[in-house]
């Protein structure tokens, strides 16, 4: 009655008359609307749930979803599922559509169990070749073969299955010639099923190969056969020392050019390089490698204050040089020693190096063009040479020789001017200290001695029965320290501050294994780490504040960490060499 009454008077004039038929929209129009929302949908009881992506979810089970960047998986997967087939788009390049990396046999990737794969591979070429091989349980055949009866037999007589190939013409003629039919391998095989099986011996895989049991046989040599090897051997020595000898040393440009379009030679550091920072930083990763010694490298030095070249010594009688910064290459080998080189060093300048070997010859070589600028011998092995740091004195250079003596030569007369002999064994180090007044030498008699240059007597003579020898020796930035390795397997400091020579019993740096082997000691430009190489490959770092503490250990190379050099320009960098004939650089 309420929808009645909306349609009552509501005082407007009409006009009488028929009206005009209304259209279907005029009359939806007409009609009055109703508001009624009506829900088909049955009601749900949403209590504890959430929406989680496009679904309704338990609470519970959303919290075990794992969340996207997740490190920990809050649900124990079933092993159906952590095995299951590796999903995703075929590879491209595997017939199979098996990645590479998840493919460790033919048919796929197979966890090694407790068969041999060799016995594994043997039955898996059988199954494909005969039709039948043996289970990997050990016990009975895989496959049906077509001669199912011999194989029958064949398991039976415990004997293993083997392959089918072609008989050679000899074992033809043996068939024919053998009075039984079949030959003798039919033979052989009627003998070998003949034996009684034992039920109580399973078939079981051998733990060796077929051939682990034949021995090579090899003959002993003859006296007279040792005699020759051994004269072969030294004829070889001989004449690669004479051909050195006759043709004299030499060096060969392994570069592009030797000068630039500007006529720049190739020594020259680049002039867009700056030192980095004064603050140096601990090597973290292997950078590069320079490989070219056929034998191991015995020690490098970086070009003074640059630092763009370094100088390699090596074991097979060549020094070499490489480029750092550029094409880290080798630019120049220089070929002047018939036996290993054992110390390089350079001069202030870099122009111009000194090399000695144990060949008994000390070379002075032009670090550009390669020349061999004078020869020096004194007939004895010299384990070290030092340029004089003063810059009026750089031909001015010191040498510890073998014969228990320090020699000081002059390069423009290439005589030995002065000899240092109070040492009672062969000398190992010469350090100059006091801007080259006074320099300290080291020898095998465990004992450390100061001189006067120029003068030769010893001024200071520092001997314990605790000491060791200490075949090398560092300068600390400062000036102020000396850093000596020891072969007890410590780094020993000695402060030389004033004229005066004493040990910093707390600068003792321990932790790496030296003995046997001299090892060069460094330290970073600004003098905060201590840096050294061991007899085990490694090398080690220390702080030079706390010398207790390793700060860094690197596994540098495989054999004999022999030495390390911080680069002076780039403050994180460090180079490494060992007897493995290999020169690494780590930043």
């Amino acid at each position: 009655m309420d929808l009645l009454a909306q349609y009552g008077d509501d005082g407007e004039d009409r006009v009488e008359g028929p009206p005009d038929s209304p259209t279907a929209a005029e009359v939806a129009a007409s009609r009055p609307q109703l508001n009624l929302a009506i829900s088909a949908a049955p009601q749900v009881d949403t209590t504890g749930m959430v929406l989680y992506g496009s679904k309704a979810r338990a609470l519970g089970e959303v919290q075990q979803l794992p969340s996207a960047g997740a490190r920990i998986m809050h649900q124990n997967l079933p092993i159906e599922q952590m095995h299951a087939p590796v999903l995703g788009p075929a590879h491209p390049y595997q017939k199979d559509g098996l990645a590479a990396g998840y493919k460790n046999h033919f048919v796929g990737h197979v966890e090694d169990a407790h068969m041999n794969p060799y016995h594994f591979e043997r039955e898996y070429h059988n199954f494909h070749t005969l039709g039948f091989g043996q289970a990997p349980s050990g016990i009975g055949v895989v496959g049906r073969p077509v001669d199912e009866e011999a194989a029958a037999a064949d398991v039976e007589g415990g004997g293993a299955v083997s392959w089918k190939r072609r008989k050679t013409t000899a074992e033809r003629k043996a068939e024919q010639a053998s009075p039984i039919k079949g030959g003798w391998a039919a033979a052989t095989k009627a003998a070998r099923l003949a034996e009684p099986f034992d039920p109580s011996q399973p078939f079981t895989l051998q733990e060796k190969q077929p051939w682990a049991n034949k021995q090579q046989e090899v003959a002993e040599l003859t006296e007279e056969q040792k005699e020759y090897i051994a004269k072969m051997e030294a004829a070889k020595v001989e004449a690669a020392a004479g051909a050195v000898e006759a043709q004299g040393p030499t060096s060969f440009f392994h570069g592009k050019e030797e000068k630039d379009y500007q006529g720049r030679s190739w020594i020259l550091p680049p002039r867009d390089k700056r030192k980095e920072s004064d603050v140096t930083y601990l090597p973290k990763r292997w950078v590069h490698t320079w490989s070219g010694h056929t034998k191991g490298v015995n020690a490098i030095r970086f070009f003074p204050n640059s630092g763009h070249l370094l100088l390699s010594a090596g074991l097979d009688g060549k020094v070499k040089i490489w480029d750092v910064y550029g094409s880290q290459k080798c630019m120049r080998s220089y070929l002047g020693h018939s036996k290993g080189v054992r110390d390089v060093c350079f001069s202030n300048d870099g122009r111009r190096f000194l090399s000695t070997g144990y060949d008994k010859n000390i070379r002075l070589w032009d670090t550009e063009t390669g020349a061999c600028i004078k020869s020096f011998s004194n007939g004895k092995v010299n384990y070290c040479v030092k340029f004089h740091p003063g810059e009026d004195r750089q031909n001015v250079f010191m040498s510890g020789a073998q014969d228990k003596k320090i020699y000081q030569w002059d390069a423009n007369t290439g005589e030995a001017v002065q000899e240092y002999n109070y040492h009672l064994g062969p000398v190992n180090t010469v350090t100059f200290i006091d801007d080259g007044r006074q320099f300290v030498s080291t020898s095998d008699d465990k004992t450390i001695r100061v001189w006067e240059f120029g003068i030769p007597v010893q001024i200071k003579y520092i001997a314990d029965p605790s000491m060791h020898s200490m075949p090398a020796v560092a300068t600390h930035p400062s000036k102020n320290y000396l850093l000596m390795q020891s072969l007890d397997n410590q780094v020993l400091t000695y402060m030389v501050k004033d004229g005066r020579f004493k040990s910093m019993k707390n600068k003792t740096f321990k932790g790496h294994n030296t003995a046997g082997y001299a090892c060069q000691v460094n330290t970073s430009p600004d003098g905060k780490y201590v840096m050294s190489g061991d007899g085990e490959g490694r090398c080690f770092f220390w702080e030079w504040g706390a010398p207790a503490k390793i700060v860094r250990t690197i596994r540098a190379h495989d054999a004999v960490c022999i030495g390390a050099e911080w680069n002076p320009m780039e403050s994180s960098k460090v180079a490494t060499c060992g007897w493995d004939g290999l020169i690494k650089y780590w930043d």
